[in-house]
């Protein structure tokens, strides 16, 4: 078998009703993008799909296809899913390519093999689990009472847990995680993500406010550039740290913040940031050789089969961006994901694909 295409299909991404914003610093939710399926295919019909959902995706994808990916693909075995892997990486040496398409080819790669054996991914990468519990990951809302309104309506809905991201102030954050534990009682995982907005004094002064309030885990309150700051982080704060969410290099990378016993919870595990599903599923492996967890991030469909298939994950991430909380499709009324069960990855429901698309596209439950 070898690949004979490789295309980019743009689609619509629809716009987050209502907008939501991050915080202070950062831009929020997009408009309608123009994002980029990438499709895969083979002389005997096979074929395996990726999907590049952020602003701008469909041009940046396009010009790596024609320009750099398409003629390192065809002619190849797709089930060659490693050399590939390793391919990808020794191209990003010349020509620096951007964090979220280093595991695009792999994915699509993945879900062709999946397609292939007619089983869902997860369950090719043998299989721990067919169910886990999800958390809710708050964007950022204008008051304390709105958040402590939102934590009140995802414990109703089922989510087992709750993740701030707050204003990028680290008194008034460490007062909202403070008033956050105090509402919920102290027996509801909490967890808060700092969207790299501090330096190391701010992070320190509130990581003391987390620990205090018994959070599960601190995640990424510093850019991840300086693996030093995160070690003088974890020997001045007890509460423990999850980190290597964005910073370059897979489980390379992940394996210094470990090191430098910076990964005090774990490491973040994903296919958008941290190489496709061979590189989560390295970094998850490199994370259990230490008893550490790989918490993986974000709640796009191929993380739906890595929470099933890596065994030192503990949630699934879902994300709530608006007051008033309707929960996630993908998660039940008892708070748990299900494992997929269609064949390969697919693709989400909702999006603007063509009919060509539609055979790879999800289907409802």
């Amino acid at each position: 078998m070898k690949i004979t295409h490789v295309e980019v299909h743009r689609i619509d991404v629809p716009a987050a009703d209502p907008p939501f914003r991050w915080r202070e610093g950062l831009s929020g939710s997009a408009p309608v993008g123009d994002g980029a399926v990438l499709r895969i295919g083979t002389d005997e019909g096979a074929e395996g799909v990726a999907l590049f959902a952020r602003p701008g995706a469909a041009a940046t994808l396009q010009d790596l296809v024609d320009r750099v990916f398409r003629d390192e693909l065809v002619g190849q075995d797709p089930l060659r899913r490693e050399w590939l892997w390793h391919r990808v990486w020794e191209l990003d040496r010349i020509h620096e390519l951007p964090l979220p398409t280093l595991g695009l080819i792999d994915t699509a790669l993945w879900d062709l093999a999946g397609r292939i054996d007619g089983r869902p991914v997860w369950q090719l990468l043998g299989g721990f689990r067919d169910a886990i519990p999800a958390y809710a990951s708050t964007s950022t809302f204008a008051t304390t009472e709105e958040f402590l309104d939102v934590a009140d309506q995802c414990l109703e809905l089922g989510y087992r847990g709750i993740k701030l991201h707050a204003w990028g102030d680290a008194r008034r954050d460490a007062a909202l995680c403070l008033a956050l534990r105090e509402h919920v009682g102290p027996d509801v995982p909490l967890m808060y993500d700092g969207s790299a907005g501090f330096d190391l004094p701010d992070a320190i002064r509130l990581g003391k406010a987390l620990a205090e309030a018994d959070y599960l885990w601190y995640e990424e309150p510093i850019r991840e550039f300086s693996i030093s700051a995160y070690r003088t982080l974890a020997a001045s704060v007890t509460v423990p740290l999850l980190v290597a969410e964005t910073s370059d290099g897979v489980h390379m990378n992940s394996a210094d913040f470990i090191r430098a016993g910076a990964a005090t919870f774990g490491v973040r595990a994903g296919t958008t940031l941290r190489g496709g599903i061979t590189g989560a599923m390295r970094t998850a492996h490199l994370a259990d050789a230490f008893r550490l967890r790989a918490e993986v991030h974000g709640s796009d469909i191929p993380n739906h089969h890595l929470c099933m298939a890596i065994s030192n994950t503990t949630y699934y991430e879902s994300l709530v961006t608006a007051t008033r909380v309707v929960r996630e499709r993908h998660v039940d009324s008892r708070g748990l994901v299900h494992a997929p069960t269609g064949p390969g990855i697919a693709l989400p429901l909702d999006y603007g694909y063509g009919p060509e698309l539609q055979r790879f596209v999800e289907q409802p439950s």
